[in-house]
């Protein structure tokens, strides 16, 4: 027997064990929307069926993405920018249009949802929003230029990582500008922190990590600082609405029935749930945003500490999955484009369970997979797709053999 290894030619093979995760958090996404049912202020029977119908949606976008495979579809991401910018602009200008004239414009295409202008309306679809496929768009073009970037420079120098930060400062100023006065903060943040992620990850020289690092701590520090002695300065930056909730986060007792509500309600929905929960459709506490922003209250209140737990693990070994395809790919661009999209993730599930437990201010940020929303998950899972074609070519144990 030959003590030197080969690699063995094999079928293409993805990840199954990430798509039963994902699978399930499927499952769990459509049962806790079911069991929401009765929190809603308008009853809406049908919005199991919606997001059943995206899930569908979905999985014809991840069949196609699979088809085609990653390499062919870099060639369309350009034109798909290009489109979604389109309709960021025509969002703003309506945006203009309706603070001035209180209308919007004709057509009735567009859709104004808790005084935010961020979606169009899709006869026979629903509801779109263009900024949450932009942000899948904005990780793949970010890994697409720090690639051929990092093949054309000559020199590991602090000149060529500036002018790397400054073709992806080109290419995401107008998008996170556009959403940033819908106004969407949240996505905003999603996008910011999965970008800085990338960029960490691309090979830029260790002291940047020291720069990003101490400019998040003095931002932290400063916030706190005008938050308490000097609100009326940080008034300037923030609107009120957005202070508030601020005050819910750290008041929520003392704010139980303004901007504390959702935070202490949803302490006592999972406090109360015992080890086990109160079943479906629970109606001992009502929450707000329930299929959405609280939807994991919602389901750890149905099943308890042991259906919390559930669900905490499963995003957990999403998280996994998905960090084992980055460290076992030999494939750049896919690696840089993985750390976006594992960043955007975490970041989301840890905002979206930590706000609900108190350890995070409240904000109308989802928890992908699980929440409801069309938008959201058909983006999820274009990244999904992507993912897993990745999945396909990353290098595995297996594939190694002694003659």
């Amino acid at each position: 027997m030959n003590k030197y290894l080969h690699r063995v030619k094999e079928p293409k093979k993805y990840d199954y064990i990430l798509i039963v995760i994902v699978g399930l958090l499927v499952c769990c996404s459509l049962v806790a929307i079911y069991s929401s049912l009765k929190q809603l202020q308008a009853y809406q029977s049908n919005i199991v069926f919606t997001q059943f119908r995206w899930v569908l949606i979905s999985l014809v976008a991840v069949g196609v993405i699979l088809y085609f495979g990653n390499e062919s579809l870099y060639d369309f991401i350009e034109i798909i920018y290009k489109i979604l910018l389109v309709l960021l602009i025509i969002l703003f200008i309506d945006m203009v249009l309706f603070k001035l004239t209180g209308r919007h414009l004709p057509g009735g295409l567009i859709d104004d949802i808790n005084g935010a202008i961020s979606w169009y309306n899709i006869p026979g679809l629903g509801s779109l929003q263009p900024s949450e496929f932009m942000k899948i768009v904005l990780v793949i073009k970010t890994a697409l230029i720090i690639n051929e970037h990092n093949e054309n420079k000559t020199e590991n120098s602090y000149e060529e990582d500036i002018q790397l930060f400054i073709k992806i400062a080109k290419l995401c100023a107008l998008p996170l500008i556009l959403i940033l006065l819908q106004p969407d903060t949240g996505l905003v943040m999603i996008i910011g922190i999965s970008i800085v992620l990338m960029v960490l990850c691309s090979g830029i020289r260790k002291e940047w990590f020291l720069v990003f690092f101490t400019a998040i701590v003095i931002i932290v520090l400063l916030f706190l600082y005008l938050y308490f002695y000097q609100r009326n300065i940080l008034n300037i930056f923030l609107q009120d609405h957005q202070l508030r909730r601020f005050d819910g986060w750290f008041y929520p007792e003392e704010s139980v029935l303004e901007d504390g509500h959702q935070l202490y309600t949803s302490l006592l929905a999972l406090g109360s749930a015992g080890l086990t929960g109160v079943g479906l459709q629970p109606t001992t506490i009502q929450l707000s945003e329930a299929n959405t922003d609280l939807i994991f209250v919602i389901f750890g209140q149905s099943f308890g500490l042991v259906g919390s737990l559930f669900l905490l693990c499963l995003c957990f070994l999403l998280d996994y999955r998905i960090y084992r395809i980055i460290v076992l790919s030999d494939n750049a661009i896919e690696k840089y484009m993985m750390c976006g999209f594992l960043g955007m993730i975490v970041y989301q599930q840890i905002q979206n369970i930590g706000m609900v437990v108190g350890l995070l201010p409240i904000t109308g940020i989802t928890l992908p997979f699980v929440s409801y929303g069309g938008s959201s998950l058909l983006s999820y899972f274009i990244a999904l797709g992507f993912i897993l074609n990745a999945s396909s070519k990353a290098k595995k144990l297996s594939d190694y053999v002694y003659d």
